[in-house]
């Protein structure tokens, strides 16, 4: 059955730069996880905004990542803020900063957080 935690999890996943347009069975199972292990929304879209400006102030040098294929990508950012969760203010300070910098690359995902 899919919830709207689920729904909320997958509908912000699809909103991000490079990820498939469509969920796989494997990425609504790791969100319906996620939801059993009682992880927060606000972690999980913090983690999207971490990952999307990592992956985004890359240095211009390196070979381009290639577009993300799995939520599972994501999972040790979230895995990282649950153990060291960042201070508050930081993730709204890194939206503000993609913002700046790459007007739109956030605008699905700051449309859709519950």
């Amino acid at each position: 059955m899919v919830t709207a935690y689920i729904r909320c999890v997958l509908d912000l996943y699809r909103s991000i730069p490079d990820t498939p347009n469509r969920a796989r069975p494997a990425d609504r199972q790791l969100a319906a996880t996620l939801q059993q292990q009682g992880i927060s929304l606000d972690i999980i879209a913090a983690a999207f905004v971490l990952a999307t400006a990592r992956r985004h102030y890359r240095d211009p040098e390196v070979p381009a990542l290639t577009p993300v294929r799995s939520l599972r990508y994501y999972l040790p950012v979230i895995r990282e803020l649950l153990l060291n969760p960042p201070p508050e203010g930081y993730c709204e300070s890194l939206r503000r900063r993609l913002k700046a910098h790459a007007p739109g690359l956030l605008a699905e995902i700051d449309h859709r957080i519950p």
